[in-house]
């Protein structure tokens, strides 16, 4: 399907908060499938390789160490080849012993059965940087992202994204936009992602290429939805349901517009946005923050956790 005919399923929806596609009948339990799910990495970009790499290494960790099956896609390079090849020499050298690449940089590919294996028996998947449009041309809707959905949904797989593989994680997926001073309405351009968070909107690099305003306009046309900004070499690490966390070097900027009111019914393409009411959190790199700890007698401290909760609720599965 083509970005157009994307775009124009988003529209369809407006602002009607998305209820993720219905699963089709499992194989295992509801019970199971819980206990077997995986985390999401999502990664602001730019992270470490050389140092430290304390995001590579939590990725490899909790995809289940040394042992574990890693696979990269690097369908959203432009230079594919000199992406893995960088990847793999840094998760070697963490001590990664199966690590491979995945043959997938079309949308035939995405179809091919060998592609669907390497994905659905994959202990740790990470998608590298590039352009999320060329990622989602690829793979949308494709046997490959319903064997991605199932691996993290049955299996407990942990999917990382890094730059556009961190934009793509979401089901509303900020695609084109340049930063503006301020807000204006339209424009940004929103397309379809990957759908493991349904309920947020990914924006990266945010603090180095100062992108708040992009997101706050991409949040005017979904306000129902919460916006993430995720600094460079910083990760958000979401366990469904249960945890936030963020590790590396920087922050992750939580932006609720769900209780706004704003002028964007009323203003021309164009238009400086009026955007009362948001509720800004500013998570640093080295906070954690449990679910099941939710401060509920802490009334200030409420929307702060509603927000958390909803950002750490998963897409249904897709396939």
């Amino acid at each position: 399907m083509t970005h157009l005919h994307r775009r124009q399923l988003l529209g369809l929806m407006g602002r009607i908060s998305l209820l993720a596609c219905t699963p089709l009948p499992l194989t295992v339990s509801a019970q199971n499938q819980k206990a077997n799910l995986g985390r999401l990495v999502i990664i602001g970009g730019a992270e470490d390789r050389k140092q430290d790499r304390i995001i590579l290494r939590k990725f490899l960790e909790l995809s289940g160490g040394p042992n574990a099956k890693i696979r990269v896609i690097t369908a959203a390079s432009g230079v594919p080849d000199m992406v893995w090849a960088s990847y793999q020499a840094v998760f070697q050298d963490l001590g990664a012993l199966n690590c491979e690449v995945v043959p997938m940089l079309t949308r035939a590919d995405a179809s091919k059965p060998d592609v669907v294996s390497m994905l659905a028996e994959a202990d740790g998947i990470f998608i590298t940087g590039g352009d999320q449009n060329r990622l989602m041309q690829a793979i949308w809707e494709s046997p490959a992202a319903q064997a991605m959905h199932r691996a993290f949904h049955l299996n407990g797989t942990c999917i990382a994204g890094t730059s556009a593989g961190a934009a793509v994680m979401s089901r509303h997926m900020l695609a084109e936009g340049a930063p503006t001073p301020s807000p204006e309405k339209d424009t940004v351009l929103m397309d379809i992602g990957l759908s493991f968070m349904p309920n947020a909107i990914v924006d990266q690099h945010f603090s180095q290429r100062h992108r708040l305003s992009r997101l706050l306009s991409a949040l005017a046309q979904r306000p129902d939805l919460l916006g993430v900004g995720i600094d460079e070499d910083t990760a958000l690490i979401i366990e469904p349901n249960q945890s936030v966390e963020v590790v590396g070097r920087g922050a992750v900027t939580l932006v609720d517009p769900r209780r706004m009111r704003s002028n964007f019914d009323k203003a021309e393409e164009g238009d400086k946005l009026e955007m009362l009411g948001l509720q800004l959190h500013l998570l640093p790199a080295g906070s954690r923050y449990v679910l099941a700890n939710t401060p509920k007698n802490r009334k200030p401290a409420v929307p702060f956790w509603d927000a958390l909760s909803v950002l750490a609720k998963t897409g249904a599965m897709r396939g």
